[in-house]
This record gives C-alpha cells, sequence and structure tokens, in this order.
C-alpha cells in the first residue's frame, strides 16, 4: 500500500510542473518562462515611451517649426539676387546678351564689395563710359567698360586685357576707390578726377540713381552716399 501511495506522489510531482505550464499555454522551461514574460513586459513599457515621443527625421529639430516641402525653392525663386537683377536690367535695358549680361554683373558686384562701392555707382560709371561694350575705346587709349587709361596707371593694369570685362571693372573700381580716398570720401571730387570734370560727376551721380538697387542688393558696401557733394 505504502508503494502504491509513493507511486501516486511521484506520479503528481513529475506532473504537476507540466499541468502548470499546460495551463499558462507554455512549452518553454520554467525559468525560460518567467524570462520571457519580464521581456514581453518590458518590451510593452518601452513600446509605451517610444508611443509617447514624436516621429521626426535625423535631420529635423525639437525646435524649429515645420516648413512645407518646397518652401526654401519658392522662397529663393521669388527672391533673385542682385547679380540676376542687374543681368536681367542689362539685358532688357542695354539689349546685352544674357551670358555677356551675366558676366558683368557677376563682376560689378564682387568689385563693388571688395572697394566698398555702390554697385549702382559702377554700374553708372560704366554706363556714362561705354555703355556697356566690352571692346569701346576712347580717346588718349581709354580701354573697355570703365575706359580705363593705361598710360596713366600703367602698374595697376600691368598685364592685364582691359576688354576682358572682369579685369577693367576691377581696375575701374580699384581707381576709383583711389579717388575716393584721396579726396576724404568726397564722391564729387572722386568722379572729377576719374571723368575730368564737374559736370561729368554730376553726370554720374545723376545716372546712379536710375540703378539704385534695392536694400539688398546695393549692401555690398555703399560707403560713399550717391547724394554727396
Amino acid at each position: 500500500m505504502s508503494r502504491f501511495f509513493f507511486a501516486v506522489f511521484v506520479s503528481l510531482g513529475l506532473l504537476a510542473p507540466a499541468l502548470a505550464q499546460e495551463s499558462l499555454g507554455l512549452s518553454l522551461p520554467a525559468d525560460a518562462a518567467v524570462g520571457a514574460a519580464a521581456s514581453r513586459a518590458q518590451g510593452v513599457a518601452v513600446g509605451v515611451r517610444t508611443a509617447a515621443l514624436p516621429q521626426m527625421s535625423a535631420s529635423a529639430s525639437p525646435d524649429a517649426p515645420a516648413r512645407p516641402a518646397g518652401a526654401a525653392g519658392a522662397e529663393e525663386s521669388a527672391a533673385p539676387s542682385p547679380v540676376h537683377r542687374i543681368r536681367d536690367m542689362l539685358t532688357r535695358k542695354f539689349g546685352l546678351a544674357r551670358e555677356k549680361a551675366e558676366e558683368i554683373s557677376s563682376a560689378v558686384m564682387s568689385s563693388a564689395s571688395k572697394y566698398s562701392l555702390p554697385p549702382a555707382l559702377v554700374l553708372a560709371v560704366i554706363s556714362i563710359e561705354s555703355r556697356f561694350q566690352a571692346h569701346a575705346h576712347g580717346a588718349h587709349g581709354a580701354t573697355g567698360l570703365m575706359q580705363v587709361v593705361p598710360a596713366a596707371h600703367r602698374r595697376l593694369v600691368k598685364n592685364l586685357d582691359l576688354t576682358e570685362p572682369a579685369a577693367n571693372i576691377e581696375a575701374g573700381s580699384a581707381i576709383l576707390h583711389g579717388y575716393l580716398e584721396s579726396a576724404r570720401g568726397d564722391l564729387s571730387a572722386a568722379l572729377k578726377s576719374y571723368g575730368g570734370s564737374a559736370a561729368y560727376a554730376q553726370k554720374v551721380s545723376l545716372r546712379a540713381k536710375d540703378f539704385q538697387m534695392t536694400d539688398s542688393a546695393s549692401e555690398a558696401g555703399a560707403t560713399p552716399a550717391l547724394s554727396r557733394q
């Protein structure tokens, strides 16, 4: 009898863990089942925390406001650069080819910035001196867009092709900047030195107003005021 009960107890002891696992729907050993349950619980908690976070791309900033797709491109197309504004004006008013107009406008903006001159002033000088004809020639060997006289500025123009727009505008702007410094910022006196007469200075000042750019176009450096006498 005792052997019978002993066999029953042994059978129950062996079946108990299996019954417990079966009732829980588990096929893993007890220790593994506990670990899996803990992992699922942790995963649920992590999932809850992750779901609470906003979804952001790697390049997004938490503080940056959302911008519609293509907004940057629209802004750029709505606000042409100073070089493009000058190019379009030269093409429209002086009949220059688009490529040549852009070459001149780039050179104007570059030299105006370098020598702290208003772009409108440089454009006015070119307009009066050559009407934007790069191969123009005048008295005393005056050459190119700003009618630079090589004999008067040998060191400055040495080895330069003054019919090339960038070189000519660079040289002419440097000369005008030098006259401005000598005149202590007096624009009329500087223009008189450049063109040879007070009438020339007045003519350039008036023409510059026709080329006056918007603030964004002329901010490259407008140390001398166009209206200064």
